[in-house]
């Protein structure tokens, strides 16, 4: 099964939302639709940017549970930027919206 992982560089927190509490948000989140191999908070560059991993059975899969990672994260934090990569033996590789089925 694919290993895939959302990325998220956190802007402005909502009122009230404790920094701490955002990284748990963020995995429950991804758990909520798959299962989570690790969760990881760091700042980069002055931001702090949250990443989940978890796997999915596919690339479209991943992409959608890594979408609905960061639309719970808009409610509790800015979601400044992300981005769903997947892994290919050593290597995490850029994945893209699914386009419309035909």
């Amino acid at each position: 099964m694919p290993s895939f992982r959302v990325t998220v560089t956190i802007g402005a927190l909502r009122p009230g939302v404790d920094p701490e509490s955002v990284l748990p948000f963020a995995a429950a989140a991804a758990a909520a639709r798959a299962v989570v191999e690790a969760s990881d908070v760091a700042v980069v560059r002055g931001a702090a940017r949250v990443v989940v991993r978890y796997t999915a059975d596919d690339v479209g899969t991943g992409w959608r549970v890594g979408s609905e990672v960061v639309h719970r994260l808009a409610s509790v934090a800015e979601p400044a930027a992300w981005a769903v990569t997947v892994r290919d033996g050593g290597r995490w590789y850029p994945v893209s919206a699914p386009g419309p089925a035909l």
